[in-house]
């Protein structure tokens, strides 16, 4: 499968919950995608795994786990959002590395983490 063209959602009104339902679906297909909404970016894995990563302040909520929607909450309203963030993140190379708030840090390896830092950069 060739690279894919990273996803970059523009709106006046994000549509947060849409995006991470989207990133979702993608990663219980087993299907890698990076999508930046905002300032925020949003990944699948072809594990199963997605994410919601807020590069300003490196937190991160896991949305997937192997293909299984996690429990999270994000509000939105059509000005304003909220996430309810779980975890700090750091990527080296091709590791992403979490950060629980009681010190844990569990290190990934597989994941997209070019195209994500590549997404990243096209934010700022």
């Amino acid at each position: 499968m060739g690279k894919q063209k990273p996803k970059v959602v523009s709106r006046v009104a994000p549509n947060i919950n849409g995006e991470a339902d989207y990133i979702i679906r993608k990663a219980q297909i087993h299907d890698s995608r990076v999508v930046r909404l905002g300032t925020l970016v949003l990944f699948s894995t072809h594990t199963g795994d997605a994410w919601i990563l807020d590069p300003e302040d490196n937190l991160a909520l896991c949305l997937a786990q192997n293909g299984k929607r996690q429990v999270f909450s994000i509000l939105e309203t059509p000005t304003n959002f909220q996430i309810a963030w779980e975890v700090e993140y750091h990527i080296d190379c091709e590791t992403f590395t979490v950060y629980t708030n009681d010190g844990r840090a569990r290190t990934i390896f597989g994941y997209p983490t070019r195209e994500i830092e590549d997404m990243i950069e096209a934010g700022d």
